[in-house]
């Protein structure tokens, strides 16, 4: 598995720093949708869910946390604790976030608006997901 972390470039001075993204460009796809998680609870773990069509850059903009990135075979553990930072996660890629240090915020660009109808929520069934995807591209 692949993992793609983008590094957003800093323009800053004696004043501090300043990241501006653009879709297509640091972005790599149009967004549709803009949603943070912050005062997340020690010990809580969000996620659990995979996207048929939606694609992912997470940015952890203040603080850390890991994302569990799983894509049915394989499993690997991203820490994102750099606020220029961002982590890509396709479309059919199981994800959880965990471990989010005190004060943490984690700023998600989505390339689609909310759509329940998108979303895997079972494992199961996004194991099946993945399977019937990957005999269509090789099949």
């Amino acid at each position: 598995m692949q993992v793609v972390k983008y590094a957003f470039s800093q323009h800053g001075d004696e004043r501090g720093q300043l990241i501006a993204l653009e879709e297509y460009s640091d972005i790599p796809f149009e967004i549709k949708r803009v949603y943070y998680m912050y005062d997340t609870k020690p010990g809580v773990r969000r996620g659990y869910h995979a996207h048929k069509n939606l694609e992912q850059i997470l940015v952890c903009v203040h603080g850390s946390c890991d994302v569990l990135l799983d894509n049915g075979t394989e499993k690997k553990i991203v820490s994102l604790e750099k606020p220029y930072e961002g982590l890509y996660v396709p479309n059919d890629m199981w994800r959880e976030m965990y471990n989010f240090s005190e004060g943490a915020v984690l700023l998600v660009f989505a390339s689609d608006i909310y759509k329940e109808e998108d979303y895997i929520r079972d494992y199961d069934e996004f194991l099946k997901f993945v399977k019937k995807g990957s005999e269509e591209n090789h099949g």
